[in-house]
């Protein structure tokens, strides 16, 4: 999972410390990543416009994140898949009323939680490292929101209906 790795402390006593990647991180923190997010989501007005369970709002979360997880798994250059998770939320968030705003900002939100939680634990990363994958995850999440949007104007379109 992580590696150990010696550094000299402030006295040159020789110290051990345990470095994780991300993608380690993220799998740990999930459940606390999914929390924090709907913390943020329950301040947006808009967003709490829309009445829904905790499940209905957050259900989409477990597989989009695990799909961040598995591209920051990828090796470098390696094409990242269509997410099929993204491709059914944005159908789902049409079908509950979202409005392409909404969709947005809950995915802004997102980002914001993903890199609080690694802000939270910088120590247990291995820094030449987390710059990197915090550009893989904004291109993940940017892609599953291109995604989701894609399917949201598309059901749009075979309904006549106008992107709100």
């Amino acid at each position: 999972m992580g590696k150990t790795m010696m550094t000299d402390s402030k006295n040159n006593a020789p110290r051990t410390v345990h470095t994780e990647s991300v993608a380690d991180i993220l799998e740990l923190e999930l459940d606390p990543v999914i929390h924090d997010w709907m913390a943020l989501v329950e301040k947006q007005e808009d967003l709490m416009s829309i009445d829904l369970s905790y499940e209905d709002r957050t259900g989409h979360l477990p597989a989009l994140l695990r799909e961040v997880i598995a591209r920051l798994r990828l090796d470098a250059g390696t094409k990242a898949p269509i997410s099929l998770a993204a491709s059914h939320h944005g159908d789902l968030r049409r079908k509950q009323g979202y409005s392409v705003a909404m969709v947005v900002e809950e995915s802004r939100l997102l980002q914001v939680c993903l890199f609080t939680t690694l802000h939270k634990h910088t120590s247990r990363i291995e820094y030449s490292k987390l710059l990197p994958d915090v550009v893989t995850i904004a291109d993940e999440v940017d892609a599953q929101l291109k995604q989701q949007m894609l399917r949201y104007m598309a059901a749009n379109a075979v309904f006549g209906l106008k992107p709100n």
